[in-house]
């Protein structure tokens, strides 16, 4: 698989990405619903719908930067082959299925940056990692999920303190309508960071394959049908994680939701414009735990909070062990 691909492998690998992409939105659906179902202000048919519609127009709003540094800043592009690429996507998408199934909302996001190390490091060693686009990734691991609760936390202050005059029931009134608001921001910034993660993964193919010129850059067919897929993805839904995110944690009330989704939504557009690739799921998780603990701290579960924690920890070696073991077996078959 070394040499130049034929046209219909090269486009089995994009169909194979988008797939990805495509169970990103499924698997990360709850991300951007969980909320503003569990606060009872959208049945969740008409959240999918909404969450959808603001994933595609995402494109409209951010620049590429996510997209760049998952092309060319977690390993070297000069080491990625249809190999490389092919079994850095087989990591991502068996943990995401392993995951989904199970109802962990673990990161899609580290699952495909995991499989992108794993197949690296099967190819070429250490030499294949960018050390300074994997450690900024590594380090987002941990701060926006802190960013996300610190907000959230600030936001339920900030908010109780204006409201205070105000009847419980014009509050709750206000905030189902700010819920729309906050829904629509947050399932922008997950289009933008999200869909851009595979956006990079299929232009550093078709760059490696000189399918796009001499220079890095995302075609806007590319551009077109990451969004589409994640959209799509978000459509079906993932029920099974919906239900974690809403209510295990912690219980919402509309004004909490509000919170959370613009503590995490804020969280999701600084990370994309500075071009790191964060997780939406520690990011809305992050933000969900503030906003409990804004309330009293035995209002978060924490014994649930700690295993999505160790989801999390776990997720990027176990999508580099699987791609990997892809990587080598591939070779096998090739030769």
């Amino acid at each position: 698989m070394e040499a130049t691909l034929a046209f219909p492998l090269l486009a089995g690998l994009v169909a194979i990405a988008l797939f990805f992409d495509f169970l990103n939105g499924l698997h990360d659906a709850a991300n951007s619903i969980a909320t503003i179902v569990s606060t009872r202000v959208l049945r969740p048919q008409y959240a999918v719908l909404w969450a959808a519609f603001f994933n595609f127009i995402a494109f409209l709003f951010f620049g590429l930067h996510v997209a760049e540094t998952l092309g060319t800043g977690i390993i070297n592009s000069a080491i990625v082959t249809p190999q490389v690429v092919f079994a850095a996507l087989m990591g991502a998408i068996v943990w995401n299925i392993v995951t989904w199934v199970f109802g962990i909302p673990s990161s899609s996001s580290h699952a495909l940056i995991g499989g992108l190390v794993g197949a690296g490091l099967a190819k070429t060693g250490f030499s294949a990692i960018v050390w300074s686009g994997l450690l900024k990734t590594v380090g987002a691991i941990v701060m926006s999920p802190l960013l996300g609760f610190i907000l959230a936390l600030f936001l339920v202050l900030l908010v109780s303190w204006i409201f205070v005059r105000q009847t419980p029931f014009a509050v709750d009134s206000t905030f189902r309508i700010l819920q729309f608001v906050s829904a629509s921001l947050y399932s922008l910034g997950h289009g933008g960071n999200d869909a851009q993660k595979t956006m990079g993964i299929i232009a550093v193919l078709l760059y490696s394959q000189g399918r796009i010129g001499p220079e890095f850059h995302v075609p806007l067919w590319v551009v077109l049908s990451c969004q589409s897929a994640m959209a799509l993805g978000t459509l079906f839904g993932g029920w099974r994680i919906v239900h974690t995110m809403g209510s295990k944690i912690t219980r919402l009330n509309p004004m909490q939701g509000f919170c959370a989704e613009t503590g995490g939504a804020l969280t999701l557009f600084a990370a994309t414009w500075l071009g790191i690739p964060v997780s939406t799921t520690h990011t809305i998780t992050g933000a969900i735990i503030g906003v409990g603990a804004a309330r009293r701290v035995s209002a978060v579960r924490w014994g649930l909070a700690g295993n999505i924690v160790i989801a999390w920890i776990v997720t990027l070696p176990a999508a580099a062990v699987v791609s990997a073991l892809v990587y080598f077996a591939v070779g096998l078959f090739a030769h």
